[in-house]
């Protein structure tokens, strides 16, 4: 369908790129026909949404985005603004990983490298080549935080991971150029909306039940509490007649269709990929929510 260059420079639980066909075909009818649009994401986690909403379609002039980790953050704003100077320094931290003698070597290095990382007093380039390091070579390439909000996840066994792809980094660089990076709340996004603007909402997923949460990428967890908020920032954004979309979990409970009685909810199948048991993944449907009607799915029907 598309011969995309850019794509996620990190690995990114809940990552939408296995969806994205389903999310465009749930696009405003008329979005092609949108002009000068503002698309804006206020949880951007890994990105795979952004990167293929900003290379398939052209009328999006500029774009939002934020997420609450500051990490990650200035991860986009160092690929965004300093490309050259990361892929030097992710060439130099593969050199060296790829050199050590044994898993037992590597793992010490891991280990010293998150350290350095959790002391969150680096410079925006060491910072974002240790998060390039750490997503690349600790278990399944996860991100999660401790109620301290320092990164603990273990080592994972790779030999030659990919900690350097600089196609991807310099791909990505070009086109976040029409992009601004906020960190912190997901509600100072509203301000930035103006014209046409469309708003992903892709959150912290509500847990399924109460031994499948995984939202820990911040030290705040993301409870219910959060989601009755989001729901509310949601009505302004409708309020102020912008149109948005919002994935977010499938729950047995009907958390969301209560919540979200008055706006359209679809239905989509997605992969779960936390497990690392893969024969344990499965398929489940995920809701996806919007506030108008027609959608170039009901128009290709």
């Amino acid at each position: 369908m598309n011969t995309m260059k850019a794509k996620p420079f990190v690995k990114w639980v809940g990552g939408k790129t296995q969806l994205i066909d389903q999310l465009e075909a749930l696009l405003p009818a008329d979005f092609d026909q949108w002009e000068n649009v503002t698309y804006i994401e206020p949880f951007v986690g890994g990105g795979a949404m952004l990167f293929y909403m900003l290379q398939t379609h052209s009328n999006i002039k500029s774009a939002i985005i934020n997420d609450i980790n500051p990490d990650l953050t200035t991860c986009y704003k160092v690929v965004r603004d300093n490309p050259s100077a990361l892929v030097d320094s992710l060439t130099e931290m593969q050199k060296a990983y790829y050199a050590l003698p044994s898993e037992e070597t590597r793992k010490e290095f891991y280990l010293r490298m998150r350290d350095e990382f959790n002391t969150k007093s680096l410079d925006p380039i060491r910072n974002t080549t240790l998060f390039f390091f750490l997503n690349r070579t600790c278990f399944n390439g996860l991100y999660r935080v401790n109620k301290s909000g320092l990164f603990n996840v273990p080592f994972g066994r790779y030999e030659t991971p990919t900690i350097c792809d600089p196609n991807t980094i310099y791909a990505d660089s070009e086109l976040l150029q029409k992009v601004e990076i906020l960190t912190g709340d997901y509600q100072q996004t509203l301000k930035h909306a103006k014209g046409n603007t469309l708003f992903y909402f892709d959150p912290p997923y509500r847990p399924l039940n109460n031994t499948s949460s995984f939202n820990d990428y911040t030290k705040d967890a993301f409870n219910d509490l959060a989601q009755r908020r989001l729901k509310e920032f949601c009505d302004k954004v409708e309020a102020a007649g912008y149109k948005f979309m919002l994935s977010n979990s499938d729950c047995a409970d009907m958390f969301f269709d209560d919540l979200y009685l008055q706006y359209v909810i679809d239905r989509v199948w997605a992969s779960r990929s936390v497990n690392a048991n893969a024969s344990k993944r499965g398929k489940l449907t995920e809701i996806l929510v919007h506030n108008y009607i027609v959608t170039k799915q009901l128009l290709i029907a």
